[in-house]
């Protein structure tokens, strides 16, 4: 918390009987209580104050959150380690104070501001308002402030940082998270998601001034100022006319008879979806009248994550077989992640992984390259990206089709930041993924996009269609032309810190110190790689190439009979994450014989270098 002068605070602010006997809580009280002006989170405060709770005021007063992956992300509710109107004024400021040392034409250049839907009716805490008062900080500064006028996609906000060349942008969303949840997502100028070292800066910005500047809760200005300009015709037009540099059989498309069902969990998605099938020359997709509106209480859904498959797709896939349509497309409640399931012959549906649809994007991004390449196009110049947790299947393409295939860490900010370095070379970037349903076609936008992943996936399943050919037959001839791809990804929950880091210390001085493991079980490894540590044993001067990431612990193994396993942490949530891959030449078609292998491979892993059972570890509730 701020630097106060706590004698003097907690006598001015805190009665005798209201005192803690905890000189940092009381002070801490002092200025939530002083500063805080949304009556339901401040009398939230007062309320355990009051009944003497001050283990819970403690918890929630006396740390902050952390400015993590993609800025910050917490659950809504009072407190300074809480998503609320003061804290994010904080935050804002923390940004106003960072952005004006980075750039002297801050002024002149302005911010993007947009928001889903969410909200919490117990705080008075929407995105809506949410953005509302992050625009008021910065017009309060005189920042000229493009604030959208009603909730759109996360990807629109990298957009129009990019296309109205302004400083950065945040987007108050929390993506697919619990409803209890909300966050504050930041764009650097180039459209990526900020990267280190912004967000430890930003982070001892936002400490520094605490303390809320006069006009920062004046929320009528995003109403007066003539700084305030609503981007929402212009971005919008602007993202739908870039959507048809990705549309290569636009009279396929009008002519289609398939049918498709698009939910968009109650988010943001529905109108966005509907105007980029209008622009590839589709009819519009069947909406799911239950999951079209905006529902910060997710009431349909369990978790509003599309990545979780069959179970939350329930309505969707009901909706499809009903008005006999064979393909489901989910975009997540802030459409930048999409879900895809396919009506097989057998009346079962497929619910494809995000590597699977991996491997098609890939294929149809190159093929469609391929065809309307100009003469002098080299393939050489040509790129696709992955994070590394995700499947290889991209690299096995890349390697016989002659273009390049590029790894970063996970988190679609280094997918970001890297396209962004590879189009100021001159080269051509077709695609980007990560394995949590996470793409990106073309580069108009810098960061994952579910609205236009949508429409893309329609227009390749229309295109096979006129073949003859399913999305699920497709991929089983990309795995027969380029090799068996197959993955298994899963995690175990563990809350003590101290087991964790013990786990990875023990793979890193395992037979003896400073030595890594050199079998798992029966399986012998042929590399290893320690993105924690930067060691590489595949490479000659044993570095890994890509950055060091002393915060979490990863470990690859690559195995000799060709799988590649990732143990790793997660940076937002207690789990050990396994992502284990069966990476087959084209010659080895017996998928039976790979997947007996992967299975036994993981259970050895499981077994042998996170040891479940000692370390006390929770198996995810499947």
């Amino acid at each position: 918390m701020a630097e106060n002068d706590e004698g003097d605070l907690n006598s001015n602010l805190l009665p005798t009987h209201h005192r803690t006997g905890d000189p940092q809580l009381d002070t801490a009280i002092g200025q939530w209580l002083r500063w805080d002006k949304n009556p339901k989170t401040k009398e939230q405060i007062e309320n355990l104050l009051r009944d003497g709770r001050n283990k819970e005021l403690r918890d929630r007063l006396c740390c902050r959150m952390a400015f993590g992956t993609a800025g910050l992300r917490a659950a809504m509710g009072a407190g300074f380690c809480y998503i609320n109107d003061l804290t994010v004024i904080q935050s804002t400021q923390g940004m106003y104070r960072y952005l004006e040392r980075c750039f002297s034409d801050f002024k002149q250049r302005g911010f993007v501001v947009g928001f889903d839907t969410r909200g919490q009716v117990t705080s008075s805490c929407s995105s809506q308002r949410l953005a509302k008062l992050t625009a008021a900080v910065l017009l309060a500064k005189d920042v000229p402030v493009y604030l959208f006028s009603r909730y759109v996609p996360t990807p629109f906000v990298p957009y129009a940082v990019q296309e109205l060349r302004a400083v950065a942008g945040v987007m108050i969303t929390a993506s697919h998270n619990r409803k209890e949840d909300n966050g504050y997502k930041v764009y650097w100028e180039t459209g990526a998601q900020i990267t280190s070292p912004h967000d430890k800066e930003i982070l001892k910005c936002i400490e520094e001034c605490v303390e809320p500047w006069n006009g920062s809760w004046n929320d009528n200005l995003v109403d007066t100022s003539p700084l305030k300009k609503d981007p929402l015709q212009d971005v919008c037009k602007r993202y739908m006319e870039d959507l048809k540099k990705i549309c290569f059989h636009r009279e396929i498309n009008s002519k289609t008879t398939l049918k498709f069902v698009h939910t968009s969990f109650h988010g943001v998605g529905h109108d966005y979806v509907q105007k980029a099938f209008q622009v590839f020359g589709f009819k519009p997709p069947i909406p799911v009248p239950e999951q079209k509106d905006p529902d910060p209480d997710f009431s349909t859904v369990k978790c509003p994550n599309p990545e979780e498959g069959e179970s939350v797709l329930e309505l969707s896939l009901r909706l499809a077989e009903k008005e006999n349509a064979r393909i489901v497309l989910a975009t997540d409640p802030d459409a930048d992640r999409l879900a895809v399931a396919e009506l097989l012959e057998n009346g079962h549906w497929k619910v494809f992984t995000g590597n699977e649809l991996a491997a098609l994007f890939g294929w149809w991004m190159f093929a469609c390259w391929k065809e309307n390449k100009s003469r002098n196009a080299d393939v050489k110049n040509v790129y696709m990206l992955a994070t590394t947790v995700s499947s290889k299947i991209l690299k096995a393409i890349a390697l016989k089709e002659g273009f390049h295939f590029e790894e970063t860490l996970p988190g679609f900010k280094w997918i970001g930041s890297r396209i962004k370095d590879l189009l100021e070379h001159g080269k051509e970037v077709l695609f980007a993924f990560e394995e949590s349903i996470g793409f990106l076609c073309g580069t108009s936008v810098l960061d994952k996009d579910g609205v236009s992943a949508a429409v893309v996936v329609a227009e390749m399943a229309s295109y096979l269609e006129t073949r003859n050919v399913t999305l699920g037959q497709q991929l089983i001839k990309v795995y027969e032309k380029y090799g068996y791809h197959i993955s298994k990804t899963s995690y175990f929950l563990c809350y003590d810190p101290s087991t964790i880091k013990s786990i990875f210390e023990r793979l890193r001085n395992f037979d003896s110190p400073k030595e890594y493991p050199k079998f798992c079980g029966t399986f012998a490894i042929l590399h290893i790689r320690d993105v924690t540590t930067g060691y590489d044993s595949s490479q000659p001067n044993k570095k890994s190439v890509l950055p060091v990431s002393k915060n979490s612990q990863m470990i690859t193994f690559t195995f000799q009979n060709g799988c590649v396993a990732t143990l790793r942490t997660s940076g937002t949530e207690p789990k050990i994450k396994y992502y284990a891959e069966m990476c087959a030449s084209p010659d080895q078609s017996n998928t039976t014989l790979l997947e007996e292998e992967l299975k036994r491979l993981i259970e050895a892993l499981i077994e042998n270098f996170l040891e479940p059972t000692k370390n006390g570890l929770t198996w995810r509730a499947v």
